[in-house]
């Protein structure tokens, strides 16, 4: 008994030692940072500028400004439809890249990765150009009497959108042929000789099968889109302001800390409830596995 007791420490000595660093780290940089910004969020402004002396709520009141609200809302909508969207591109390009040779799943995933190799903002400049009213594909789709010569691409929520997507789609290429490369075709084929169509078993087998990996893609692609702020600057209007936007005028012209703290603040909250969802997923109440490992 004492030398199993004594087994026993030791591996959680030895489990605690792995941990802390990493847990150190996070404690360090993540959690006080963040806490450090919901307590500034309570605070008023400066007299001139910057943190002032007082516990206030008045800082949480000024969210209810009229502009605020819709901010807010467009952010959501906008990083879930990119989020949407992303995952329909990805995740046939993840089946594609699972079941085809090795020799072209390697090209696939180095065209993948070689946006990674170009400066971001090189490449929203490139969007700003492609979407240039004289730009080559409003001229092509003007040519094919798509859009009238009058018609505007950029600075619209939908170029922010479509630069959106780009961006984060190698994020979701990713974690999704990682879940795929795991999957075992074999039910994807059985389900297929029972009469399934191959449309069917893709939703009905293939995709459950890798809940883990959507779910996965989904946090990395929804948490950088709710605090994306570049890509609306640079290619949207005044109609695409995200809060991310917000939050830098608020805190670069306007130096009122406390109030971009308290965007800060909702922002991480909306960003909260998909990672507890995706850990409600990951393991059941009741210590079940999720559903994506029984089917697998």
């Amino acid at each position: 008994m004492g030398s199993s007791r004594g087994e026993f420490r030791k591996r959680l000595l030895g489990e605690y030692a792995v941990t802390a660093p990493s847990l150190l780290w996070m404690t360090l940089f993540f959690l006080l940072p963040t806490l450090i910004i919901f307590a500034i969020a309570f605070r008023s402004r400066g007299e001139f500028g910057g943190i002032g002396d007082q516990w206030t709520f008045e800082t949480l009141k000024s969210l209810s400004y009229p502009n605020y609200p819709s901010i807010i809302w467009r952010t959501i909508w906008m990083s879930v439809a990119c989020t949407g969207l992303t995952l329909a591109i990805a995740i046939p390009v993840a089946y594609y890249i699972a079941r085809v040779s090795a020799r072209t799943r390697d090209l696939v995933m180095l065209l993948t990765i070689i946006p990674f190799w170009t400066n971001f903002l090189i490449r929203i400049f490139a969007w700003k150009s492609v979407l240039h009213p004289e730009g080559m594909l409003k001229s092509f789709l003007v040519w094919c009497h798509v859009l009238s010569p009058d018609a505007i691409l950029l600075y619209r929520p939908e170029a922010v959108l479509v630069v959106m997507v780009y961006t984060e789609l190698p994020f979701a290429i990713l974690p999704l042929y990682a879940a795929a490369e795991k999957f075992d075709f074999s039910l994807f084929e059985a389900a297929m000789d029972l009469g399934a169509s191959r449309l069917y078993a893709f939703f009905h087998v293939f995709v459950p099968g890798i809940a883990e990996g959507v779910l996965s893609a989904c946090l990395m692609v929804l948490i950088p889109c709710v605090g994306s702020y570049v890509i609306p600057d640079m290619v949207g209007g005044k109609d695409s302001m995200m809060i991310g936007n917000i939050i830098v005028r608020t805190t670069l012209e306007n130096r009122n800390i406390p109030a971009a703290a308290a965007l800060s603040a909702v922002m991480t909250l909306v960003m909260f409830l998909p990672l507890l969802y995706f850990l409600k997923r990951k393991k059941n109440p009741d210590g079940s596995a999720s559903p994506a490992k029984e089917v697998v």
